[in-house]
């Protein structure tokens, strides 16, 4: 690519823990959770056009450019604040789909803040959020752009201040769709909710683990050979699973021993998004 592109990170996000505390009358779940951000990304590109269009280079595999997420990111936002101008687009497709870290939402978030930037739309962060949160429910938090206690649909951010930790994610062939997982009529809707302040002692779970446990076979075989080591758990709808670690060394131990398929990865946390600072408070 030429030098008058923009190449920008979308980081992963792991879920901490998962409740799912109701449902609302329009279909949406109501959850709690615990976002982290971690040092694991797909990569934007993008260069801005004179002529109003919105335009995907390349193909992304099962998705058409009408519905993939950056397109639908870029029109909305240029839409709601009327530019002329256009973008050309790029992704470097390197987190997981259907694993359960974000990586559609965080592609489509980090649209937005990089546009925010090239097309001169100063919008503060609210506003980025509230567009966000039309293109689903994750975006809002990576557009929050810090480590987070989610609740409502998960775009009721608090900011969660915690240590900088090492995990290893670890990714099955298996490939889980967030819609079909939150329809399943084994899924339990109905945990109580937990305070924030009361989070780090409360004994916390995945909700949707089960419901993957039981449809996913591998996911199930993944938890049981990571826990093996540390306290392992879905993130998100899944299928990636994570654990903790102490440091880089025993991280790194553990993804050397991974069975094949499966594809294990060190990552480290993230203080802040990348791109945090171009949006406004």
């Amino acid at each position: 690519m030429s030098a008058d592109w923009l190449h920008c990170p979308a980081p992963a996000k792991l879920n901490l823990f998962l409740h799912v505390t109701g449902r609302r009358h329009d279909g949406y779940h109501l959850l709690q959770s615990a976002f982290r951000l971690i040092d694991w990304h797909d990569t934007i590109s993008l260069r801005v056009r004179d002529d109003g269009r919105v335009v995907r280079r390349g193909a992304l595999a099962g998705v058409a450019e009408a519905d993939d997420l950056v397109v639908r990111a870029a029109r909305l936002l240029q839409a709601h604040c009327g530019c002329g101008l256009g973008v050309e687009l790029a992704v470097e497709k390197c987190l997981p789909m259907g694993g359960g870290l974000g990586g559609g939402s965080s592609d489509a978030a980090t649209v937005l803040l990089a546009l925010n930037r090239l097309w001169s739309l100063d919008l503060d962060r609210a506003a980025l959020m509230a567009l966000g949160l039309r293109l689903g429910a994750d975006v809002p938090f990576f557009l929050f752009g810090r480590d987070a206690f989610a609740e409502g649909v998960g775009e009721k951010l608090q900011p969660l201040v915690w240590p900088a930790c090492r995990y290893v994610v670890v990714t099955p062939q298996a490939r889980v769709p967030t819609g079909a997982i939150f329809g399943d009529p084994e899924l339990t809707r109905n945990s109580a909710p937990i305070r924030m302040a009361d989070f780090a002692a409360s004994s916390t779970r995945n909700d949707l683990e089960a419901v993957v446990r039981l449809r996913y076979p591998e996911v199930d075989r993944l938890i049981r050979w990571l826990g093996q080591y540390a306290p392992a758990r879905m993130t998100g709808s899944g299928a990636c699973v994570f654990a903790s670690f102490s440091d880089e060394n025993e991280a790194l131990r553990i993804v050397a021993q991974c069975p094949a398929p499966w594809q294990a990865r060190s990552v480290a946390t993230l203080a802040s998004h990348p791109l945090r600072d171009w949006a406004r408070d």
